[in-house]
């Protein structure tokens, strides 16, 4: 079989793609799934595809092979090779792949380790650094195994005085807490700035440690779903996906035996992720959801506010939000926040 890339933003490489996914049973080909991938190659014979499969990022994504092709095994091992070797000539080498979970140990053959398994999909890595590296790079206690130790993810774009109060109320309830900062840059503020907002607003609470969540608390909405059928919940099945990593991978080994959440009045979308949360973490990891914090003028508070305000140019609201550390920060950059909404979209 020949090798070669092909561009599927060509419409003619885009239908010959999509229609022999298609007959392969993959069916979702959305933007928000293929507007990432970075590269796509495929095995022909004769014109006619028998296999391919996409580099989106740090991830390999619609792979598939032609049931006719000879040597199945032998086509799938040369064909994650191809993608793990083109993925390390651009700087990537620790992949991800998302897949059903009949190919799970199809995968584990080739050197990926499995980190979380759901009823419609698994999520697997290979390459360092990995899961392991992670957990041995994050702060220990002297007391970690005999303490009673709390967990909070949170994005803080920016840190409010909403996260301020779950941070506080998980703080006095647990001898340690540990704050997972997501990692992605995607939001108006970076995840250096917010990082360091969330650092500067709970320096004050001695038994608390900021983190960063790296590649294993990222927006869970971004999980690949485009083996799952068009009927199927992908945002539970996400969601689902993202509390089971963390159950398995993050709160065993930290002896995290609490989560803490905002519960959420305005989104249909978080409010799933919590209920998922509340399905997969117990009884191993109690799930503490904590009403939202009001200002004075019993206002709930929330980022999404703050940003607005930001856009609006009202500083005095903004005020009415956040802690003095975050206030300082905006305060200092202003006209870069406002541009940055301006140029984007309020996150």
């Amino acid at each position: 079989m020949e090798v070669r890339e092909i561009n599927i933003h060509l419409k003619r490489n885009l239908t010959k793609w999509q229609k022999f996914l298609r007959f392969n049973g993959i069916e979702v080909f959305s933007e928000k799934e293929t507007s990432s991938i970075d590269k796509t190659f495929v095995w022909e014979e004769n014109g006619e595809i028998l296999a391919t499969g996409s580099i989106a990022g740090n991830v390999l994504k619609y792979i598939a092979i032609c049931s006719k092709v000879q040597g199945h095994g032998e086509t799938f091992n040369s064909l994650v090779s191809k993608l793990e070797n083109e993925a390390a000539m651009m700087g990537r080498f620790h992949l991800f792949v998302f897949t059903k979970p009949q190919y799970s140990q199809s995968f584990q053959y080739v050197g990926f380790h499995e980190l979380a398994k759901v009823e419609q999909g698994t999520v697997l890595e290979s390459g360092t650094p990995d899961i392991h590296d992670y957990i041995s790079s994050l702060p220990n206690f002297n007391d970690q195994k005999e303490s009673k130790i709390a967990g909070i993810v949170m994005n803080a774009n920016p840190f409010t005085n909403g996260h301020r109060y779950l941070v506080e109320t998980a703080s006095k309830e647990n001898d340690h807490v540990y704050v997972f900062v997501v990692s992605e840059d995607v939001s108006i503020f970076s995840f250096s700035e917010r990082f360091k907002l969330v650092k500067a607003g709970v320096a004050d609470l001695p038994n608390v440690i900021v983190v960063p969540g790296k590649e294993y608390m990222v927006s869970y909405a971004t999980f690949p779903a485009y083996f799952l059928k068009d009927d199927q919940n992908v945002g539970r099945f996400q969601a689902s996906l993202d509390a089971t990593l963390f159950k398995e991978q993050i709160a065993k080994p930290l002896n995290i035996t609490s989560r803490y959440l905002g519960n959420e009045p305005y989104s249909k979308t978080t409010n799933i992720y919590n209920e998922e949360l509340n399905r997969v973490l117990p009884p191993d990891v109690e799930v503490k959801i904590i009403d939202r914090k009001k200002n004075k003028d019993q206002d709930i508070i929330s980022a999404t506010k703050v940003r607005a305000a930001i856009a609006n140019d009202n500083i005095e609201l903004v005020k009415k939000y956040v802690p003095d550390t975050t206030l300082e920060f905006i305060k200092n950059n202003w006209s870069e926040f406002q541009t940055r909404i301006k140029e984007g979209s309020i996150k």
